[in-house]
């Protein structure tokens, strides 16, 4: 966390003169967000949720006498231009904490590459790759990964059984072909087989193609029932249009990707009326309700459902918690306090100014607290993951409608029941 000093500052207030005491420091948090390409939907949506975070913390009286400000870079969703600018980031800027990327194809090299090797913190709102897991077992992030939002390993689960429960028995696959697709294609397809369902053809895409048409002629094969489609909103906008051109079948079982009004509208909702998906949950909170009712108005519009604002809100507010926690602008004290303002102990914290400036006090005391954010209760493990229950949805009539929640409980006996 880069602490930038500024000279003694004094504004001057109201026509009478008054002398006000202005924020003397920043205390400069990197991202690294896909602001334009394939997910540049979930980047956007995703800045401006930190930035309404660290806005809010800052309102409550800011961090180490500081304001929080965050640098973004965007990632253009390629991982060689996220390493690129989170290289700088920690390098240059020598900012110990980095929020992003978004998806896996970005937040893996980042990990890899610049932030493990810097022992510099990372929080992915998004990423659900199992690759990220695993990387934690096998020690290789050193403890500085963290990320708000369930594994693939899970989400694939959850996702065949809601298959099954939905009738679509005899499925195609066509997902992207990065860490996050293969994985969540494996995942899904082992629990989807072993409850009976069969899978006509798998069929890998690269991504920004202009045409699909082909991988959609290859994935009808086998007579299909329905599509299962792991991408992202624009160019699974562009299969699902090709999936529909060349005959396929308008059923559709989609990932958290595609739960956005930008993939309805591009698709045509007429063709969508037998969509289903899946997308890491939330337990509702107070938080819930303040973000949905103040976020399109600091964000410029974008809707508070739009994907990853919930949990990228949520990164920002445990980061900057964690800053103030560490009592300095360390990267494995932010690390360890990140625990310490998670889990299940200490005076519940939720979202907004009022929920922060009590949340600070605490901290100033030697008190306890637990961050219940937007997403629900946040506690992680010790590769930085998040356990929590998945939203069902359908899209009826162009809108997307929740069906229904899958526990973790839940998703782990189904896990348990087809692994024996």
């Amino acid at each position: 966390m880069k602490k930038v000093c500024l000279a003694p500052l004094a504004v001057l207030a109201g026509l009478g003169g008054t002398m006000l005491p202005a924020m003397a420091c920043d205390v400069e948090v990197g991202m690294v967000m896909e602001l334009t390409g394939p997910a540049g939907v979930y980047g956007q949506a995703g800045a401006k949720a930190v930035e309404m975070a660290f806005k809010d913390i800052n309102d409550a009286g800011g961090v180490l006498g500081c304001s929080l400000k965050a640098d973004t870079r965007d990632s253009q969703s390629q991982g060689n231009v996220a390493v690129d600018q989170a290289t700088q980031l920690v390098n240059i800027k020598h900012v110990p904490v980095v929020i992003g990327g978004i998806i896996s194809s970005v937040s893996l090299p980042i990990l890899t590459s610049v932030t493990a090797p810097a022992k510099v913190v990372q929080v992915s709102p998004a990423s659900s790759s199992p690759t990220l897991t695993q990387l934690g077992k096998e020690g290789k992030t050193g403890g500085y990964f963290f990320r708000t939002i369930t594994s693939d390993a899970l989400q694939g689960t959850a996702a065949a059984q809601y298959a099954i429960d939905k009738g679509l028995k005899k499925l195609a696959i066509i997902h992207v072909n990065n860490d996050f697709g293969v994985n969540m294609m494996r995942e899904f397809s082992s629990t989807f087989e072993a409850l009976g369902g069969e899978i006509t053809s798998i069929t890998a895409y690269n991504e920004k193609q202009a045409n699909y048409s082909s991988e959609a002629t290859a994935a009808l094969s086998g007579d299909p029932e329905a599509l299962y489609l792991v991408s992202y909103p624009v160019d699974g906008a562009t299969i699902a249009r090709a999936w529909i051109s060349n005959g396929g079948p308008q059923k559709f079982l989609l990932n958290d990707g595609m739960n956005s009004s930008d993939f309805i509208k591009a698709v045509g909702a007429q063709y969508l009326n037998e969509a289903y998906g899946t997308s890491s949950g939330t337990d509702e909170t107070a938080s819930t309700k303040y973000f949905y009712d103040n976020f399109a108005a600091v964000s410029g519009g974008i809707a508070p459902d739009a994907p990853a604002a919930d949990r990228s809100y949520d990164a920002g507010a445990i980061v900057g918690l964690a800053i103030a926690k560490a009592g300095e602008a360390k990267a494995d004290k932010i690390r360890d306090a990140i625990f310490e303002v998670t889990g299940t102990e200490g005076t519940p914290i939720y979202a907004g100014p009022e929920e922060f400036k009590k949340a600070l006090e605490l901290i100033k005391k030697g008190e306890k607290i637990r961050y219940e954010g937007v997403i629900g209760p946040v506690g992680f493990d010790q590769y930085g993951d998040i356990t929590g229950p998945f939203r069902l949805w359908k899209i009826a009539d162009g809108s997307i409608e929740t069906t229904g929640m899958m526990q973790a409980d839940e998703v782990a006996a189904i896990k348990a029941k087809v692994a024996k």
